[in-house]
């Protein structure tokens, strides 16, 4: 029989919700823990899952206390763990990104040089400003990052943003970006050659790239096919099907769900007709 394979979930915070969801749409049917209880399972999967703060899921991978965790490609570069990156998730997108009060003359990294500068990304923060020859002095703190420059800390900070509303909200704006980040799925580097490891990969990433695209359908005259086709942003062959309808022809496609926006009217006035898009629920290239 062969090993159950242990997973680390976030136990809170704003991967634990994406997390959990991406978990049910690939169908391992995660059982729902108690408030208190930090550990479950997968009711349809040889899956056991521990839930942990997303800061610690790097290094219970690298000691092999799990076989795998999802937590946040940034938390993983801070703390330089030695595990593999298996799969991006596609949520909890954000960058490291170097803010200013509004005030402050500084418009680029370059202006902080020989100024002290507050994270809680120290690392991150130092090889950032290294890479583009800024001298700072980097300030580690626990906590709200944002107050700093208020409380006399710091001149500037560097931290996570997603929307950047925190950062208007105290009165600080952006003046470069340091790190892209988002979920990912990690496991151990040593662990290579895991069956179990390689087909949670495959079926959480069917999910993930089904929902980057969408499955598009619309008719066409024959005689436009061409122009209809030349627009699609296909990686591969669109599909026609010929109709009952002389001269008509369907065309069955998929393509980026962020293409959608500039995509229809664009097949409207090639002269497509009858155009749908439908969600994708799974998708293995």
């Amino acid at each position: 029989m062969s090993r159950r394979l242990t997973l680390a979930l976030p136990s809170k915070g704003r991967l634990r919700e994406p997390s959990w969801a991406l978990l049910e749409a690939s169908g391992v049917a995660p059982q729902e823990p108690g408030e208190r209880v930090l550990q479950s399972h997968c009711r349809n999967a040889e899956i056991d899952l521990l839930f942990v703060r997303a800061d610690d899921v790097p290094e219970y991978v690298q000691d092999g206390v799990v076989d795998c965790g999802i937590t946040g490609l940034d938390l993983v570069a801070e703390r330089q763990s030695n595990v593999e990156v298996l799969l991006r998730l596609g949520f909890g997108t954000c960058s490291l990104q170097a803010a200013v009060p509004d005030g402050d003359p500084a418009q680029s990294l370059a202006d902080l040089a020989g100024r002290r500068v507050a994270t809680t990304h120290p690392h991150l923060a130092a090889k950032g400003l290294a890479d583009g020859g800024v001298a700072a002095e980097v300030v580690t703190v626990a906590g709200a990052v944002e107050i700093s420059p208020r409380l006399g800390l710091a001149d500037a900070i560097i931290d996570l943003v997603s929307t950047g509303s925190t950062l208007r909200t105290n009165g600080l704006r952006s003046i470069g970006v340091l790190f892209e980040s988002e979920a990912v799925l990690v496991g151990r580097s040593s662990d290579a050659d895991s069956e179990a490891r390689r087909t949670l990969a495959t079926v959480l990433g069917s999910v993930v790239a089904a929902r980057a695209n969408r499955y598009l359908l619309c008719n066409v005259a024959r005689d436009r096919l061409d122009e209809v086709t030349a627009i699609l942003p296909t990686r591969g062959s669109p599909t026609i099907m010929d109709l009952a309808s002389s001269g008509l022809v369907a065309v069955h496609a998929l393509v980026p769900a962020a293409d959608i926006w500039s995509l229809l009217p664009r097949l409207e006035e090639a002269g497509a007709s009858s155009i749908l898009t439908l969600p994708v629920e799974r998708m293995v290239p």
